[in-house]
């Protein structure tokens, strides 16, 4: 049976048929799959029988894996299993994966464990498709900054568990900062998209509150809703997406129901501006996280 690739927004998001995650894959397959996702962004899979061995396997066809996260442990006996737990954490801001780290990765994979019966949706932003729409001056404007990006952000929440608060101790208990360009060329295929999103702290050479009014304009782009798929979740999904060039949010419309995703992440370069300069490592040592290959697949 053929790849099949259908299109779920005219903007980002594809469901993909016809590829079997669990037996080997053939190099055509391969070819399809990382086409689909320059394309489309963020990829669907269905039904995929996958256990966490499976999904680093599948994950490890874009390239070499990330560890779990570089603070928060690993899922009970793996070493690249990120559980995303409502017990500890709810994302519901939106970011780019690890983006703190001078080497965000290239692609995140999430697979549904245990779904909820109404909400709990993952949206994910096409980030490119928000820099097309920027008017021309705030491109501009946009291609000529960096910005320091940061673990150490304000997690405060309403009413959060002891377990809650055990994990954001965790999250922030080694801190990490790093300066990446604001707009980021996609080393494959060349688009330029905002690279921004909730880890990110202040733009650089500016003061904080005209740093701050900057950040809420670019991000405006980002989450318009035609630059955004939303996806509902059945259990034995498989969700692919492209962290160079995305930005996700879980969200919290569940009330009190359990929701669990294993996450793994695929090691990614280091991100380069419009004027070619690579991001750096401003606070922190991420090499037991990540290594820095010279060009992801």
């Amino acid at each position: 049976m053929p790849v099949s690739i259908r299109k779920l927004t005219g903007r980002i998001g594809a469901v993909v048929e016809g590829v079997d995650l669990t037996a080997p894959p053939a190099e055509s397959t391969l070819t399809a799959l990382r086409d689909a996702l320059n394309e489309h962004k963020a990829l669907v899979f269905d039904h995929v029988g996958l256990d966490n061995s499976g999904q680093e396997r599948v994950a490890r066809w874009f390239g070499e894996l990330t560890t779990a996260h570089p603070n928060v442990a690993a899922a009970d006996g793996t070493t690249n299993v990120l559980a995303v737990d409502s017990e500890t954490s709810k994302a519901n801001e939106w970011h780019t994966d690890v983006t703190f780290v001078v080497n965000p990765p290239q692609v995140t994979t999430l697979r549904s464990l245990v779904t909820t019966p109404y909400g709990g949706e993952t949206l994910i932003a096409n980030a490119a498709a928000a820099y097309r729409d920027l008017p021309r001056p705030l491109r501009i404007l946009a291609d000529s900054l960096r910005v320091v990006h940061t673990n150490q952000y304000d997690y405060a929440r309403p009413a959060a568990t002891a377990q809650q608060r055990e994990y954001d101790r965790i999250f922030v208990s080694t801190p990490y900062e790093a300066e990446h360009p604001v707009v980021r060329v996609h080393p494959l295929t060349g688009e330029r998209g905002l690279f921004i999103g909730g880890f990110a702290k202040r733009i650089v050479g500016l003061p904080n509150s005209d740093s701050a009014d900057l950040l809420r304009i670019f991000q405006s782009y980002v989450t318009r809703p035609e630059n955004i798929l939303r996806w509902t979740w059945s259990p034995g999904q498989l969700l692919a997406f492209d962290n160079r060039i995305t930005q996700h949010y879980a969200v919290d419309n569940y009330d009190d129901h359990p929701r669990l995703l294993n996450r793994v992440t695929v090691a990614g370069e280091v991100p380069v501006g419009v004027d070619g300069r690579r991001s750096e490592q401003l606070v922190g040592d991420a090499s037991h996280y990540t290594s820095v290959p010279a060009v992801a697949a």
